[in-house]
């Protein structure tokens, strides 16, 4: 069964990494300049950089759909540059997941594969989508809605020790991003951790950074460009995270289910 995922930052990773593990063939899709600021957990970096491996697992820039074919023979992940996702119509995929985390569809149809999952708000469930999985953290996180939407989006990040956008780096400027730290480092509420054309980005708290976009990326202000974990020393940024493994888990058992039920082939 092959899964195409659109997508490829740390959430739609954690996806692929769980599907890919069960055995599953998996192919995502991205756009030319990926803003994923958990970079250290995307396969979103292979646009980047060729390849990227996340736990073990290895996904490697395709110039065409097939190209992608030949990566997945090898046991590989490919990533399409391909915001539309038109490979869709020569892949011909089982499942198509939508995992751009866009609060919002962005073209995504029913009719795109036999099963067809969303992550998040944007979407319902029997309307331009099979299921839908919960993103929101809390006791909903990773659940399967066959009927609906998720929870709406209210713009605030979840909360983390007591933090919620206190814990998001913003661009302060248009410009090109340059960060000043790495994805591990230890930062204090001041530091300044990245610039844009010299105008300044400063942590609003103490923590270590999780994420960063990769230097050179063109940002606007305001843009989300990084973030800070409260936690500090004690967090595993290298690792995929809580959140993108429960929400993984929703995607296998809306997969199964359908598989079970018949709806699959």
């Amino acid at each position: 069964m092959m899964i195409l995922i659109k997508g490829a930052g740390d959430l739609a990773t954690g996806v692929a990494h769980r599907l890919y593990q069960c055995g599953f063939s998996v192919v995502m899709t991205e756009i030319s300049r990926p803003t994923t600021v958990r970079c250290t957990v995307a396969f979103s970096q292979a646009v980047y950089q060729g390849t990227a491996t996340v736990e073990g697992v290895t996904a490697c820039l395709a110039d065409t759909p097939q190209q992608a074919l030949a990566l997945l023979e090898k046991n590989q992940i490919p990533v399409l540059v391909d915001p539309e996702a038109t490979c869709v119509a020569s892949l011909r995929p089982q499942v198509v997941v939508d995992a751009i985390l866009a609060k919002r569809n962005l073209g995504t149809k029913l009719t795109d594969a036999p099963l067809v999952i969303a992550l998040g708000p944007g979407f319902t469930a029997g309307v331009d989508c099979h299921a839908v999985v919960e993103t929101k953290r809390g006791h909903s996180l990773g659940r399967v809605l066959l009927t609906g939407t998720a929870l709406p989006n209210t713009g605030i990040p979840g909360n983390i020790g007591g933090f919620t956008s206190q814990r998001i780096l913003r661009s302060t400027a248009q410009g090109v991003f340059q960060p000043l730290v790495k994805i591990g480092d230890l930062v204090h509420a001041g530091d300044v951790v990245a610039q844009v054309d010299g105008a300044p980005v400063c942590a609003q708290i103490d923590g270590m950074v999780r994420g960063l976009l990769p230097a050179g990326t063109p940002v606007v202000p305001g843009m989300k460009s990084g973030d800070v974990d409260p936690r500090g020393s004690s967090v595993d940024c290298f690792t995929i995270s809580d959140k993108a493994r429960a929400i993984g888990g929703g995607v296998l058992e809306a997969i199964l289910g359908f598989s079970e039920g018949g709806r699959l082939k």
